[in-house]
C-alpha cells in the first residue's frame, strides 16, 4: 500500500477501486493477527469539533495497538476553540504529529487542513462524507458475502454525510446503491453525479422516495438517525416524513431472505429503527461498529 503513503483522505472518492480493496483486505489481515506492523514513535492527533464513540476510541485504540500514540486535541483546551485561524494550526500540528484525524462540520475546513498540512489528513466525519464508517461497513460486507460486486446495499433516511459515503463506496466497489429519502431529503445531487460517474452503468444507483422499491432483494439493509448532530433541533419535526422510511420487519420481509442489517450508530431504537430488527438475528451492526478499529488501522498502516 506504498502508494497510499502520505495521502490525505478526505472523501471516499479520493481512492481507486483497487487501493479501496487493498485496504480491505489489509484490514482482515490486521484483523486475524496475521500482520503486526510496529509504529513506535509516530503520533496521530485527533482533532474533535463534535461528539464521538466509535470514532474516537477506534482511532485511539487503533494506534496503541500499533504500537503509536495519540494526542487529543479538544477545541476547548486547545487554542483552535479561541478562535486560531486554522491554517495557522495546520501548519504548527503538521510539525508536531505524523497525522491528522479531523471530526468537523464542514468540508472546507479539512480541506484547509490538507492545504497547509504535509502530513495525512483524515476526515473522521465531516457534514458532507463519512468516509472511515463507509470502509468498516465494506469490510463487514465482505465478511457476509466473502464479496463486494454485484450485492445491493439499501439505505434508508436523510441522504446525509453517510448516504454520500455509502453511494461513493458502493459505486467504487461494483456494488449496486439505492437510496430511500423523503422529499427534500435526498442526498446531495453533486454526489449523486459523481457516484454515477463512478458506476458508469456498470451498477444500479437509484435514489428513491419509495423504501419499499428500494428494499426488494437488497442484501445490506442500512439506515442512520433521521437527524444529524447540529439537526436536533429538528428532530421532532421530523418523525413523521421519516416514518414510512424506518428500518422494521415490513422491509425486511421484502429484502433478500440473507440480508444483514447495519447501522453507523448510536441507534434510535423505535425511530430509525425497530428494537426488534436491531437486535434481530440479520443484524451485524456490532460486528460492523467493531470493524471501524480495523478499518482505520488499515487506513493508517497506509498512509504512515
Amino acid at each position: 500500500m506504498t502508494n497510499l503513503k502520505g495521502r490525505d483522505l478526505l472523501s471516499l472518492a479520493d481512492l481507486q477501486t483497487s487501493e479501496i480493496l487493498e485496504l480491505l483486505d489489509l484490514a482482515k489481515q490486521l484483523k486475524s493477527g496475521e500482520l503486526r506492523p510496529n509504529f513506535e514513535r509516530k503520533t496521530l492527533g485527533l482533532l474533535f469539533r463534535k461528539a464521538s464513540t466509535r470514532t474516537r476510541v477506534s482511532f485511539s485504540v487503533a494506534m496503541h495497538q500499533l504500537g503509536g500514540h495519540v494526542i487529543d486535541l479538544l477545541p476547548s483546551t486547545t487554542q483552535v476553540g479561541r478562535g486560531e485561524p486554522v491554517e495557522d494550526t495546520a501548519r504548527v500540528l503538521d510539525r508536531y504529529v505524523d497525522a491528522l484525524a479531523i471530526r468537523t462540520f464542514a468540508q472546507s475546513e479539512l480541506e484547509t487542513f490538507a492545504k497547509y498540512c504535509k502530513i495525512p489528513i483524515i476526515n473522521a466525519l465531516s457534514d458532507r462524507e463519512h468516509p472511515c464508517q463507509a470502509l468498516a461497513d465494506l469490510l463487514t460486507v465482505i465478511e457476509n458475502f466473502g464479496g463486494l460486486t454485484g450485492l445491493t446495499l439499501t439505505y434508508f433516511g436523510d441522504g446525509n454525510n453517510m448516504a454520500h459515503s455509502l453511494m461513493l463506496g458502493c459505486a467504487l466497489v461494483g456494488m449496486n446503491v439505492r437510496i430511500a429519502s423523503p422529499v427534500g431529503f435526498t442526498p446531495d445531487p453533486e454526489i449523486v453525479a459523481q457516484t454515477k460517474t463512478i458506476a458508469n452503468g456498470k451498477s444500479e444507483v437509484l435514489v428513491t422516495n419509495d423504501p419499499h422499491l428500494a428494499a426488494k432483494g437488497a442484501q445490506v439493509l442500512y439506515t442512520d438517525v433521521w437527524a444529524s448532530m447540529g439537526q436536533e433541533q429538528e428532530a421532532d419535526d421530523r418523525i413523521p416524513l421519516f416514518q414510512p422510511f424506518q428500518l422494521n420487519s415490513e422491509l425486511m420481509a421484502l429484502a433478500h431472505p440473507k440480508a444483514i442489517v447495519l447501522h453507523c450508530l448510536p441507534a434510535h431504537r423505535g425511530e430509525e429503527i425497530t428494537v426488534e430488527v436491531l437486535e434481530g438475528s440479520q443484524s451485524k451492526v456490532w460486528d460492523e461498529a467493531e470493524n471501524r478499529l480495523h478499518a482505520q488501522k488499515a487506513l493508517l498502516v497506509s498512509i504512515l
